[in-house]
C-alpha cells in the first residue's frame, strides 16, 4: 500500500469538513475493532494515507478551480456570421435574442428552426402574438413535419363588421373598454405562453423550444417573474433541448446563458419601374448582432459583433 508524507495527510485533514470527519470516524470505528496496540489516531492516519494516494482522488478537481468548463453541444443558428461569434445555440441552456422592430429577430428565428428541422430535430414554436407566417417559414426551409406550432390567443374574440354599415362593432366601444380588452388579451396570451412552455419542457424530447414574445408590449412581458425564467432554465438543464427566447428587449436577465442583441444598420431597396417615385422594393437588410452575454466563455460583454444580411421574400 502506497503512502504520502505526513504533511499531505495534514492537508487532507485540514480541508475536510466537519461532516466528512464525522463519517470518517464512524467508518474507522465500524471497520477496525478496538485493539490495544493501535490507537484511533494511527488508524485515521493510515486510512487517510490510503485515500490521499488513490488515483481517483488525485484526478478530482473542484469546479471553482476549473479554468475551462465543459462546453455544451451546440445547434446551428443557420447563419454563419452568427455561429462565428456564438458557436451556435447551446443545448441545455436558455438563450435570448432581442432587438427592436425590424432588427432581424424573425429571420434568425426562422433560420434556426429551419436548420434544426433539417437536422432531424423536433422543434416547438410557442407564438405569443400568433404572428408566424407559414409561407416565410417554408421559404426559409422549415420542415413542418418536425415543427409543433403553438398559437396563443383567443381567436373567438375577433370582432366582425356589421353588414348594415361600414362601422365595426369595435368602433362603437368606448376607448376605455378597448384598453381593458387589449390588456386582458395580452395577459391571456402570456398566461398561455407560460403554461404551454411548462407542458412542453416537462414532456421533453424536443431539440429546440422557441418562445416568440415579439409583438407583446414591454409592460406586460416585464410582469413575468424571474422565477419563471429560472424554472424554465432548470427544466432544460442536463437535457438536449435548446430553449430560445425571442423578444424586443432583454427580459430573462441572469437566467440566460447567451444573450444576442440585434440592430438594423441599413436597408437595400430599389425603385420599381413604372411606379410612383415613392414606391420601392426591399431586397435585403443589413443586421448587426452583438454578443451581450456568453456564460459559456469568459468574454467581456459587447466585445464580439457580426454583420449579416437578410433576404426579402416577395409574396405572389
Amino acid at each position: 500500500m502506497s503512502s504520502l508524507p505526513l504533511h499531505a495527510v495534514d492537508s487532507v485533514l485540514s480541508t475536510a469538513s466537519a461532516r466528512q470527519r464525522q463519517v470518517l470516524n464512524e467508518a474507522l470505528v465500524a471497520g477496525f475493532p478496538a485493539s490495544p496496540e493501535r490507537s484511533l489516531g494511527e488508524k485515521k492516519t493510515s486510512v487517510l494515507k490510503h485515500i490521499a494516494a488513490s488515483g481517483r482522488v488525485l484526478d478530482v478537481r473542484p469546479a471553482a478551480r476549473l479554468e475551462v468548463r465543459p462546453r455544451p453541444e451546440m445547434l446551428s443558428s443557420g447563419i454563419a456570421e452568427v455561429d462565428a461569434i456564438t458557436g451556435g445555440i447551446p443545448r441545455g441552456c436558455l438563450s435570448e435574442i432581442y432587438g427592436p422592430a425590424s432588427s432581424g429577430k424573425t429571420s434568425i428565428l426562422l433560420t434556426a428552426i429551419a436548420a434544426a428541422t433539417r437536422g432531424k430535430e423536433t422543434c416547438v414554436l410557442i407564438d405569443a402574438s400568433d404572428s408566424f407566417d407559414p409561407e416565410s417559414g417554408a421559404a426559409a426551409g422549415v420542415e413542418f413535419g418536425k415543427l409543433l406550432w403553438v398559437r396563443c390567443g383567443d381567436l373567438s374574440s375577433a370582432v366582425g363588421r356589421s353588414s348594415a354599415s361600414n362601422v365595426s362593432v369595435d368602433d362603437r366601444r368606448p376607448k376605455t373598454e378597448d384598453f381593458y380588452i387589449k390588456s386582458n388579451n395580452n395577459e391571456r396570451r402570456l398566461e398561455q405562453v407560460l403554461k404551454s412552455t411548462d407542458l412542453v419542457l416537462q414532456s421533453g424530447g424536443f431539440g429546440m423550444v422557441a418562445l416568440d414574445l415579439a409583438g407583446i408590449p414591454e409592460k406586460f412581458v416585464r410582469r413575468i417573474p424571474l422565477a419563471s425564467w429560472f424554472r424554465f432554465q432548470r427544466a432544460v438543464e442536463h437535457t438536449k433541448t435548446a430553449l430560445l427566447l425571442v423578444s424586443e428587449f432583454a427580459c430573462a436577465q441572469t437566467c440566460a446563458a447567451m444573450v444576442l442583441k440585434l440592430g438594423k444598420l441599413s436597408a437595400i431597396s430599389s425603385q420599381l419601374s413604372g411606379k410612383p417615385s415613392h414606391t420601392q422594393l426591399l431586397h435585403e437588410m443589413r443586421i448587426e448582432a452583438e454578443l451581450s452575454r456568453m456564460r459559456l466563455e469568459r468574454k467581456p460583454a459587447g466585445s464580439v459583433r457580426a454583420v449579416f444580411a437578410t433576404r426579402a421574400i416577395r409574396a405572389g
